[in-house]
């Protein structure tokens, strides 16, 4: 049996919307458009929908425009039928529907993640274990040690087994040969950076997998040499070329990755993407990006991170989100292009849902006081009944605002436009009385998002019957 979807929309997306329901054909046949009466849909409130929309509804759902703000849960309980806010844009309601491009699987990867404590030997062992922790709720597979020259380690047999008991999997990273010897008995999974030579350490057929390095650095035949020992003893390895900051070698250790790939087309392939993130000045989730796209097409399945650079500290976010996306676009055979906003923390690829004329439209049909905040192309508005102002800055804006003696509303103003201001200046949509997406840059919870929608909440009702610039 065909679902009963109902939409609800105002005046100006009626014909667009008509006609794409239309273009569904027989699997819109139980499908219904009603106009609710107001022009625009960001008119559309809880209270007009309660009293404007017949019943009994005869729907199995209804879907509202992304842009109505009305409260989901009061109309489901009031109509008896689960309410939903739907795109904020018409042209994304098939994919939403589920009727143009499905929504990407964004769940599979192919990729570890290695994330390093450069400074383990310096910290307790629950420092350790509280940072390991962390860093495997970010999305880290393997937690990796680092040693430090000169700096004994002397608690490493008991970290490791404090990690383990925590259901990690651990590496160890060192210089020192003996280190790596005593991590070897201690359990771990896996031991950075063994060579030819220092790969003798482990006995024939250790389940431990070594990442094996070249030595001298940047010598592929050395390292040939060692998967060459390691797989006559029986043991599995991971490769590592190494790779070069930028002007200390960057170019060539790329080439290094396409050789020995060419070389050994069925071997594990370790990329560090440190030596580029904490040692260039630029944002990281660009950098992981396009590294990651190198590994994906490399086949380069095992990735070392560091995040200690203060502009790193999301590092370990951004390579598990890139290696989702580069995931799914592969196997699509397609580009990295449309499939998650994550990575796209500074700038949105469609940052404004409406126009300035749309919302000078709203504007005039507007019948209370309250102010509502958007951003066009043309800067932040802020309209209400009788009052229409854009800036292009919050400074600007509140001196027309009449706010002066209101200190919660002012307050809720103020956060609401300066969040307008970011959005409007780096191209960021903009929702009101929710936080800014900044994609893996941060974490927003259930509870911050909620908050964001109480005080919005609570200041159009303290609004209500205000003497502020709406009612001048």
């Amino acid at each position: 049996m065909t679902e009963r979807l109902l939409f609800l929309t105002g005046h100006l997306a009626f014909p667009r919307l008509e006609r794409m329901v239309a273009g569904f054909g027989e699997a819109a046949r139980g499908w219904r458009i009603h106009d609710i009466g107001v022009k625009v849909a960001a008119l559309m409130t809880q209270e007009i929908i309660q009293r404007r929309l017949p019943r009994p509804l005869e729907a199995d759902r209804v879907i509202l425009p992304g842009r109505c703000r009305a409260d989901l849960d009061a109309l489901t309980e009031d109509f008896g039928v689960p309410f939903e806010r739907g795109p904020e844009e018409i042209a994304d309601l098939p994919v939403y529907l589920g009727r143009g491009r499905t929504a990407p699987d964004l769940s599979r990867h192919d990729m570890r993640i290695f994330a390093e404590i450069v400074d383990a030997s310096k910290m307790s062992v629950a420092e350790v274990v509280s940072k390991a922790l962390e860093l495997s709720r970010a999305g880290a597979d393997v937690i990796d040690l680092g040693c430090l020259p000169d700096t004994p380690f002397d608690h490493m047999e008991e970290t490791v087994a404090a990690l383990r008991a925590q259901g990690l999997k651990v590496s160890v990273d060192s210089a020192n040969v003996a280190e790596l010897a005593r991590a070897a008995k201690a359990g771990v999974d896996h031991l950075l950076s063994l060579d030819e030579e220092t790969l003798s350490i482990l006995p024939d057929h250790s389940p431990l997998v070594p990442i094996l390095v070249p030595r001298p650095h940047g010598d592929l035949d050395s390292l040939q040499r060692a998967a060459k020992v390691a797989r006559a003893r029986g043991i599995n390895f991971i490769l590592d070329p190494i790779l070069d900051p930028i002007h200390f070698g960057f170019a060539a250790s790329i080439a290094r990755y396409v050789d020995i790939r060419a070389r050994e087309p069925e071997a594990e392939i370790m990329m560090g993407t440190g030596n580029l993130t904490e040692l260039t000045d630029a944002d990281s989730a660009g950098v992981t990006a396009a590294m990651l796209g190198v590994c994906s097409e490399l086949n380069i399945r095992h990735l070392l991170t560091v995040q200690v650079s203060p502009h790193t500290r999301r590092t370990l976010q951004e390579h598990d989100a890139a290696r989702r996306l580069m995931y799914a676009a592969r196997a699509d055979r397609a580009l990295p292009k449309g499939y998650s906003d994550a990575l796209l923390q500074v700038h949105d690829r469609r940052p404004y849902a409406t126009t300035p004329e749309e919302i000078a439209e709203l504007a005039r049909e507007l019948r209370d006081a309250n102010f509502r905040i958007d951003v066009t192309q043309d800067g932040v508005h802020v309209f209400a009944k009788h009052f229409h102002c854009v800036e292009k800055d919050a400074m600007s804006l509140f001196p027309h605002l009449n706010v002066e003696h209101d200190g919660a509303h002012a307050f809720y103003l103020g956060v609401e436009l300066m969040k307008a201001e970011l959005a409007y200046k780096l191209g960021k949509r903009y929702r009101q009385d929710e936080p800014l997406d900044f994609g893996a840059a941060t974490d927003i919870d259930e509870e911050d998002a909620a908050r964001f929608k109480e005080a919005g909440h609570t200041m159009r009702k303290a609004g209500e019957g205000k003497g502020n610039a709406a009612d001048s």
